[in-house]
């Protein structure tokens, strides 16, 4: 959100190259599917240049983050052996964990707000919690959603930062054949994209299964090392495909797997960005997403609760965890400053 204030100051209020209303609905249509605010920055450029503008606008948005994971990968990947750096890597488990939680708040707050809600919100924790598929935890979600009567979904302001954001992936059928080690990259976070509802951290347990459980192209240490890493850069979280990629396929595999899950996403905003008027405040939309929210909360306190036994391994990894959780919470830090202390807490082995 506090990008998308940015691109409003820029944009609307300095250069007053859009319309307020016209940004916002751009904003709107951008969280049906992808990254938002990879999605508002296609708008932009869109409205102004066309479809090449809204593929610059949202590459040169993209740029800085990629190249900073790619970087940031390559030294992880090359070094984390080396003792020094495993210790303060080793910290950032339990800011991980506080930065998850934080997020399902701030996601939950505007949604749970009815008993069918918190009920769904319950169930979907479950369903994480035992392994079960995301997808079908979101597509059943929104299914009971559209049966709901008066189903709303809160307001794109209502939400804060990356977790107002939602995903759900389909699984990769196991007879991907002989394709390459691309191909077979670009057809797993081809078919997250497909159905990569918003984003934020409902994106962590979906990779977590799909990436750790079922392809093994991950551990458990390594996948929440991507994810604080992830968090180190100004864009979208969506970048820990970027982690994951490059370790399967090296620089290749990063910008291939960052593609191929932002890719449907480009699409559907190339499509509306025409006719954005005519998409706004679809009932049957606002009917699905009031089921699929709460479910989204349940999921992402669901990766909390899988990733904590290998990220927290003491009472001190769990002191560390509310002291993160609560400078996140009550005092707003930036994520970066947060990591950080985790970071110096486990080089100087605080944490056994």
């Amino acid at each position: 959100m506090a990008v998308i204030a940015l691109m409003e100051r820029e944009f609307v209020q300095k250069r007053k190259l859009l319309t307020g209303e016209e940004f916002l609905n751009g904003v709107g249509l951008g969280q049906i599917l992808g990254a938002f605010s990879v999605n508002a920055a296609f708008f932009v450029g869109y409205r102004l240049f066309g479809a090449v503008g809204g593929i610059l606008s949202a590459s040169a948005f993209l740029l800085p983050s990629l190249a900073l994971v790619t970087t940031l990968s390559n030294f992880y990947f090359r070094y984390h052996a080396m003792p020094a750096l495993q210790g303060a890597v080793i910290g950032l488990g339990p800011v991980v964990i506080a930065l998850i939680v934080d997020a399902a708040w701030s996601l939950g707050r505007p949604v749970l707000r009815s008993p069918a809600a918190v009920c769904i919100a319950g169930a979907a924790l479950a369903a994480g919690a035992l392994k079960t598929n995301a997808v079908w935890v979101i597509l059943v979600a929104g299914t009971v959603g559209l049966l709901l009567p008066n189903g709303r979904r809160a307001r794109p302001g209502a939400q804060a930062g990356p977790s107002s954001h939602m995903l759900a992936a389909v699984a990769i059928p196991a007879t991907i054949g002989p394709l390459s080690l691309l191909g077979s990259t670009a057809m797993t976070f081809l078919k997250m994209g497909v159905v990569f509802f918003g984003g934020g951290f409902v994106l962590v347990p979906v990779l977590h299964q799909r990436l750790v459980t079922e392809l093994g192209w991950l551990n458990p240490r390594e996948f929440l090392d991507g994810v604080a890493i992830s968090n180190l850069t100004p864009g979208p979280i969506a970048v820990l495909a970027t982690f994951a990629g490059y370790h399967v396929a090296g620089i290749a595999g990063a910008l291939v797997a960052t593609a191929a899950l932002l890719a449907p996403a480009m699409g559907l905003m190339w499509l509306m960005s025409g006719q954005y008027e005519r998409y706004r405040g679809d009932p049957r939309a606002q009917r699905f997403l009031a089921g699929v929210n709460p479910a989204v909360t349940g999921l992402i306190l669901s990766a909390a609760v899988l990733l904590s036994g290998s990220a927290i391994g003491s009472w001190r990894g769990w002191v560390l965890c509310g002291v993160s959780l609560l400078l996140l919470r009550k005092f707003r830090w930036h994520p970066v400053f947060v990591l950080a202390i985790g970071s110096v807490a486990g080089y100087a082995a605080v944490l056994p």
